[in-house]
């Protein structure tokens, strides 16, 4: 379980940072003068010195929030928190619809019991407590046109069927929403047997992405005594940045898959991997 933090005493604490503010000037340091007082009062040395710091911002000789405005902040916090979190018949703790709204929805609903707190603190508040608002997310392009990448031509003509295995590899990448944002999917299949031969996972749309499964694919296929046969293989793709690049088409060239790009914007033209 966790530990409830142990109240001090007020008159404990204003001692404790008048003793330091005090005597300040005979240590080398804030720590050492909060250690003297630590043997004398009986107290933490760590509470002591954000003791005297917060005094010292609240008095203006340091930066920071001051505890005028800390309290303000911790109000806000709860009142958020009242707001966003309800408890439901069976006794669960959810998230309330007012709790998926962003700032612009929640700060005229905190402002209806307190009056002064303004759009940037209500902001801090929810950002602390870990809230955000819904967004609707514009739609992720996955097929880019790279600027300088080297084109192929198209080998298939939407003719997606193959005589054998190890014929024709179609290749594509698309999206998934996850609770951190969208993760990227690449995948190979082969033609003839409709099935996928590799697959990749990340982050981010780079050349990795689909080199990767690519790599995977002529490996495995070697693996399970199946090697694709030089300017046997065609690889057909998409128009994407990734698939033009330098690099991917040369790692084509070296492991002799003979490269085909199709039409941009043709949903027809790769409709195996969209099916």
């Amino acid at each position: 379980m966790r530990a409830v933090p142990k109240r001090i005493d007020a008159n404990v604490k204003e001692r404790g940072v008048r003793l330091v503010l005090g005597h300040l000037q005979k240590y080398p340091s804030l720590t050492a003068a909060a250690e003297a007082v630590v043997r004398r009062e009986g107290v933490g040395k760590e509470s002591v010195r954000r003791w005297v710091m917060q005094a010292q911002v609240d008095g203006g000789q340091r930066q920071g929030a001051t505890s005028e405005h800390l309290a303000e902040i911790k109000q806000l916090e709860a009142k958020v928190c009242e707001l966003a979190w309800t408890v439901d018949e069976l006794g669960c703790r959810r998230l309330s619809p007012e709790g998926r709204s962003g700032r612009r929805k929640m700060s005229p609903l905190v402002r209806r019991s307190l009056r002064d707190a303004s759009p940037g603190s209500v902001d801090r508040a929810t950002r602390s407590l870990g809230l955000h608002g819904i967004r609707r997310s514009k739609g992720i392009r996955t097929t880019i046109p790279a600027t300088h990448g080297r084109r192929a031509g198209d080998l298939l003509n939407r003719d997606l069927t193959a005589l054998a295995p190890n014929r024709t590899w179609v290749m594509d990448f698309t999206y998934v929403r996850a609770w951190t944002g969208f993760v990227y999917v690449a995948f190979i299949v082969d033609v003839f047997a409709q099935r996928i031969v590799a697959w990749n996972a990340a982050t981010a749309t780079d050349t990795d992405l689909v080199m990767n499964p690519l790599r995977m694919a002529i490996w495995k296929r070697a693996r399970d005594g199946h090697p694709i046969v030089p300017a046997e293989l065609i690889g057909h793709a998409d128009a994407g940045s990734q698939y033009t690049s330098t690099w991917f088409s040369g790692h084509l060239a070296l492991e002799g898959v003979r490269p085909s790009i199709g039409s941009v914007g043709d949903a027809y033209d790769n409709a195996l991997m969209r099916a």
